[in-house]
Order: C-alpha cells, then sequence, then structure tokens
C-alpha cells in the first residue's frame, strides 16, 4: 500500500493543480469555497514548501486518502445514475404496437391500435418504403410512428368470399360466422385473389396480410394414376363394360348422347364384396379414359385421381365433415377446370352416406353430409366437371337421396370370381416373368381346382335361412381377388425361402400354393373371428332378411365334437 502510495507521489496531479488558483479575481473566500480537498491540500503544501520537511510526509499522506475517497465518490455516483437510469426506464410507460392501415399525406398516417384508430405524425427519419398498408408500427407515448416491424407473423385465417370492386375485401369464417369486410394490404395489391382463397388477417383484423396455403390433410388425390389396363383385372368383365358404357362413350360420343337427348350420367356405385376390385375398378376408369381420349381424339388430358375413404370425412366439430365435402368437391372441380380428368373416388361410402335417421341414435351426431352431398351433386354439370365413383360392400345402407336417377345414375355390382375369372386371376398373378418349377399352365388349374373344389374340405360357412333349410358355402364361394393375390405372395415366400437353403434358385411349386391356399384360409385374415352372423353378412350376398344365421362350418363342427364327447 506505502509503494503505491510512493509510486503517486512521484506523478504530480496536473489536472488538479490547474482548477483551483487559475480562476479569476475572487475575494478569497469565495475562492477557497469552490476548491476542491485536493486542490487545498496542494495550497497548503505549496504554502509550506519554505518551511520545516518534517509536516510533508503526513500532508502527502493525507492526500492521497482525500484523492482516492474522491475517487470512491466518482465511481458511486456514476454507478447512482446508471441506476436511476435503469429505474426511470422500468418506470416509463410501454410503447404501443399497431397496424397501419393508409398513409395520410406524407407526415401522417390512419394507424388502428387495440380496435380504435389514430391518425399519428410519422417520424421523418423512417424511410418510405418500410411504411406499407399492413405493416406492424411502434407509437411512443405521444403516439408518433417511430419505427416499422413489418407484417405480423400471426392472425386469423379467413376464406375469401367476394372482391369488392373499390379493392376491399368481403371474407367469412365457417361455422356460421358473419361475414366481414377488410382492405388489402400493399404486400396482396400485385396478386391475383380468386373466391374461396384463404387468406391471414392482422392481428386487428382490419388488413389481409398474407395469402395461406390450403392445408394438405385434405389432399387425398394419387399423385400419379397407377397405370391399370382393363385386362389387367380378371373376372370382372360385365363390370368393366358397364363402367365403360357409362363413362366412355359420353365422352367419346358426346354429339350422338345430344341428339338422342340422352341424359349423361354424374357418377356410378361399384358394390359388392370385400376384396374383389372395387377400388382397382375407380383407378382404371380413370388411367384408361385418358388413354381412349387421347386415341380416339389426340387430345391428353391427364387424370386427377381424388381418392377418399368415407369415414376420413367423419368429424366430432359441427359443421367441419359438411366442409370437407365442399372442399372435395371444390378440388375436383378446380382441376377440371385446368383441363384434368377429375374422379372423386369414396370408398366406404355407406358410413357417411347413410340412410338418415330422425334423431340421435345413442351418441351418433345427426348426419346432414346427405344434404351437402346431393347438393354438390345436384351442382355438378353431368361428366363435365367431376365424375363421382362410390364403393361400397353395404349397398343397401346407402341414403336412397343418394342413389336415385341424376345423381348416381348407375349401380355396377362387382361380384365374387367364379371358377373361369379365379383361374384368370390366379393367371395374372403368376405371370410370365416369374420362375415356376413345373408348366405354368398346369400350376394355374392345379390351385383354381384346389380353389374352387366343392369339397368337404373346402366347406367354409353353414347358412341357416328363415324357411329352416341351411345350406353350405364352400372356399371358392368366398374367393375374391385379394384373397387369390395374398396366396400368390405367400407362395413366393416359400419359394424365396427355398431358394436361400439350397443356395439355389427354385420356382413356385403345386405345393407352394396349396400351402399358401391353405394358410390363408386357416388364419382366417380376410374373414370375421366370430361367428356373428350380421359380420359375416357384410362378404355375402345374400338378402338379410333371408339369412337367420351365417356360423363359420368348422368353428361349429368343433364345438360339437366337444359336446358329443
Amino acid at each position: 500500500m506505502s509503494g503505491r502510495r510512493q509510486e503517486r507521489n512521484r506523478e504530480p496531479d496536473n489536472r488538479r493543480r490547474e482548477e483551483g488558483p487559475a480562476d479569476a479575481p475572487l475575494n478569497p473566500e469565495a475562492r477557497l469555497e469552490r476548491m476542491s480537498a485536493l486542490q487545498l491540500i496542494d495550497l497548503v503544501s505549496g504554502q509550506m514548501r519554505g518551511a520545516e520537511a518534517a509536516p510533508h510526509r503526513p500532508l502527502r499522506h493525507l492526500r492521497y486518502r482525500v484523492q482516492e475517497l474522491e475517487e470512491i465518490r466518482e465511481q458511486a455516483q456514476g454507478a447512482l445514475a446508471e441506476l436511476n437510469e435503469a429505474v426511470e426506464k422500468l418506470r416509463a410507460p410501454a410503447l404501443r404496437l399497431g397496424t397501419l392501415l393508409r398513409r395520410i399525406g406524407r407526415d401522417r398516417a390512419l394507424i388502428c391500435v387495440g380496435g380504435g384508430e389514430y391518425v399519428c405524425n410519422l417520424d421523418p427519419s423512417l424511410p418510405e418504403a418500410v411504411l406499407e398498408s399492413g405493416m406492424r408500427v411502434l407509437l411512443n407515448e405521444a403516439y408518433a410512428v417511430t419505427d416499422s416491424f413489418g407484417l405480423d407473423k400471426s392472425g386469423p385465417v379467413v376464406r375469401l368470399t367476394e372482391a369488392l370492386s373499390d379493392g376491399r375485401l368481403r371474407v367469412g369464417q365457417e361455422a356460421g360466422i358473419s361475414d366481414s369486410v377488410v382492405i388489402l394490404s400493399d404486400a396482396l395489391r400485385k396478386e391475383t385473389l380468386k373466391p374461396g382463397m384463404e387468406l391471414r388477417l392482422d392481428a386487428n383484423q382490419r388488413v389481409a396480410v398474407e395469402i395461406v396455403a390450403p392445408a394438405r390433410k385434405f389432399d387425398r388425390s394419387l399423385s400419379t394414376v397407377e397405370p391399370i389396363l382393363w385386362s389387367d383385372i380378371g373376372g370382372q368383365d360385365s363390370a368393366v363394360q358397364a363402367i365403360r358404357d357409362s363413362i366412355e362413350m359420353p365422352i367419346l360420343h358426346a354429339s350422338l348422347f345430344e341428339r338422342f337427348e340422352h341424359p349423361v350420367p354424374k357418377g356410378f356405385l361399384l358394390y359388392g364384396p370385400p376384396g374383389c376390385g372395387k377400388t382397382l375398378l375407380g383407378k382404371a376408369t380413370a388411367h384408361n379414359l385418358r388413354r381412349q381420349i387421347e386415341a380416339e381424339t389426340g387430345e391428353d388430358r391427364p387424370e386427377y385421381f381424388l381418392s377418399v375413404k368415407g369415414p376420413e370425412i367423419l368429424n366430432m366439430w359441427v359443421g367441419e365433415s359438411e366442409r370437407q365435402v365442399r372442399e372435395l368437391f371444390g378440388q375436383c372441380r378446380e382441376k377440371a377446370e385446368e383441363g384434368h380428368l377429375a374422379f372423386l373416388f369414396i370408398d366406404e361410402a355407406e358410413s357417411v352416406l347413410g340412410t338418415r335417421h330422425g334423431g340421435r341414435v345413442g351418441n351418433a351426431i345427426i348426419s346432414t353430409l346427405v344434404p351437402m352431398f346431393c347438393a354438390e351433386m345436384d351442382g355438378m354439370e353431368a361428366l363435365r366437371n367431376v365424375v363421382v365413383i362410390l364403393a361400397s360392400n353395404r349397398a343397401d345402407l346407402i341414403d336412397p337421396a343418394i342413389l336415385r336417377p341424376g345423381r348416381i345414375d348407375r349401380k355396377i355390382r362387382v361380384r365374387r370370381p367364379n371358377r373361369e375369372a379365379g383361374r384368370e386371376i390366379y393367371s395374372i398373378y403368376l405371370n410370365e416373368r416369374l420362375p415356376v418349377a413345373e408348366e405354368r399352365d398346369r400350376l394355374i388349374e392345379a390351385v383354381t381346382e384346389a380353389h374352387f373344389a366343392e369339397s368337404e374340405e373346402n366347406r367354409f360357412l353353414e347358412v341357416g335361412y328363415r324357411s329352416g333349410r341351411k345350406e353350405y358355402l364352400h372356399r371358392g364361394d368366398l374367393a375374391s381377388g385379394a384373397i387369390i393375390a395374398a396366396i400368390v405372395e405367400r407362395a413366393k415366400e416359400l419359394a424365396i425361402k427355398r431358394s436361400v437353403l439350397t443356395g439355389s434358385e427354385s420356382g413356385i411349386t403345386r405345393e407352394d400354393l396349396l400351402t399358401a391356399f391353405e394358410h390363408e384360409y386357416r388364419e382366417n385374415e380376410l374373414f370375421p373371428p366370430t361367428d356373428i352372423t350380421e359380420d359375416w353378412l357384410k362378404l355375402t350376398d345374400f338378402d338379410p332378411e333371408n339369412v337367420v344365421r351365417l356360423t363359420p362350418y368348422r368353428q361349429r363342427s368343433d364345438r360339437e365334437r366337444q359336446t358329443s364327447i
């Protein structure tokens, strides 16, 4: 400490020496009042230079102590000033954010803050480029615009109803909320706005600031329609011909239909047991119609196949399911206007278009989907906008208002394959590209005979009629394209495993197909696991009014054997 003070003693404080005695002609008392403690010590020290040197050492110590105290005081004053500044900032009122509606001259603007409108002055230092309609701006205590924060990143999303002649927009929301009128931001004035587009408003809901892309959760279109030819669908010749008569002829021979004043169908229903090719027929319709039009007219119109399953439309919120139906039709109409062949395919249609009831059943909400669907169908021009394809396992459950002429005009039944159709389907899946262990036709004939034989081993269901008569259904009676495809895939797995074990490629054998056939029906994956009659009726073509019981044959036989034992 003493060394530091001695070092300070060797450095004269010139700044302190320059301050006091050089001042003006003041009286001695006033001059002493204006001096600091260090200046007074320096003055006394100077007057004592001619005196004895003994008091100088304590005087120097006194000077440096006073100097340290003054430095501490200066630091404390600086910290106190910073603290006072921070306190003043905390006590200052918050600045406000508003939305710029429009400029008023060069120096003022109309600002919306919290639902109220204010005419505010503009900071001249702000460039004009940052002050556009819809921008968020900062207001000081005097409500003067001092800064810009660009467009707001959040706000309600509304749907454009109408673009008014003066540039304003009429927008609305779903669920019965009334429409409102907003103005356009400068950023949207160059955009082409169409009714139905989704727009985002500012936080004050006065300005449309952004176009919002439509939600993709309802975009269920296939990116590419599979190139399925009619020849790739086996065992459904009558259904294919009915579809071609309903779809291709009205487009390819429109003049004849107009000459005969024959109404063009708007859509058709594919109904029948599951796994028999209803979805496959729908996809093939889109692809083959495009090919047929290109072959006949030379015009290539890309297909647009919008596929949706009925339960996907259902929503617990009031009005949401109806909105999805409108969006589906609107999406197809938009593509049709662009020149596409638009198809709306609704699978499991009975789940959303079922027969209406006059009240609630359990917790089910009263369905208004049928009236909405009917309204959309009535608003379409036949086959010029959208081709509607419904697919259902239970056509009897669909509301009659949907199936009346003028809406779904054609009802096309997709039947289970018989022996000949089964052979044709097996030949499609056991194609010539696959390695086989014996002649391909013999393999197909062997597995077809095993599948459709009316033998004791193939008995599958026992049917009890209301009249008391009983009948047995065999495996071939419940065959479908999906089951045949699964059998062939299992056989491929067996051949691949055998090739891996032996180290050499082994083709599909007859034993592979027969083993796969037994496993497919034994596991019973495509059939109900219980003997509930209602579940089995969905898989058969029986009239529910005539059948009182449908029971898996082998399950009932095992039960009887256990009882007898």
